[in-house]
C-alpha cells in the first residue's frame, strides 16, 4: 500500500452489537436509503433499535392522529411503532433477517437519541437529515449536530437525495 492511501478491510472493524437509527416524522422518504445504511454495517448478530423522539407538546395530538384514540396512556414505543416511518423500516429489516426493536420517548430530539443511545450502549447511531446552511443551524438548531457532538459512539449521518 502506497504511502497517503487507505484500504478499508472489513474484517478489522469491530462488530456492531446495537445499532441506534433515529427516525422522524419528516423521514418517510429516506427509508430506503437509512435502511441500506444499515444493511451496510450489521451483522448476523446485530440488533437494531429504531428510537423516535415525539415533540412534548405534539404528543397527544400525534396520538389521536396516529393511533386513532382520545387515550393518552399509550406509551411511546407503542406509538413509535404505529408511526409509517417505523412500519416501513420494520418491514425492510424484517426482510433482510435483522433484529429491531422500537422505542421512542419524549423530549427534545437529540438528547433524546444521545440518552437512548448511552442506555442501550449502542455501538454506532445512524440519522437521516436535510443539508443546511450555518445560519440555519444557528438560528432553528440541529438534531443531528446535537447528536454528532454528544453521541457516545460513532454518527454516520444520511444526507437528503437531491
Amino acid at each position: 500500500m502506497s504511502e497517503g492511501s487507505y484500504s478499508r478491510d472489513p474484517s478489522r472493524e469491530p462488530e456492531l452489537r446495537t445499532i441506534l437509527l433515529g427516525v422522524g416524522g419528516r423521514d418517510d422518504f429516506r427509508v430506503d436509503a437509512l435502511v441500506d445504511v444499515v444493511k451496510e454495517v450489521a451483522s448476523s448478530n446485530t440488533t437494531v433499535i429504531i428510537v423516535h423522539i415525539f415533540d412534548t407538546d405534539s404528543y397527544k395530538e400525534t396520538v389521536k392522529q396516529v393511533a386513532n384514540t382520545e387515550d393518552e396512556h399509550i406509551e411511546p414505543d407503542e406509538l413509535a411503532a404505529q408511526m409509517s416511518t417505523t412500519e416501513e423500516i420494520i418491514g425492510q429489516l424484517e426482510a433482510n433477517s435483522i433484529d429491531y426493536e422500537a422505542r421512542a420517548t419524549t423530549g427534545r430530539k437529540g438528547d433524546g437519541i444521545v440518552e437512548i443511545a448511552e442506555e442501550a450502549d449502542a455501538d454506532r447511531v445512524i440519522i437521516g437529515g436535510r443539508q443546511r446552511s450555518p445560519a440555519g443551524k444557528a438560528l432553528f438548531g440541529s438534531t443531528a449536530q446535537k447528536v454528532m457532538l454528544n453521541a457516545p459512539c460513532p454518527v454516520t449521518f444520511v444526507r437528503d437525495r437531491e
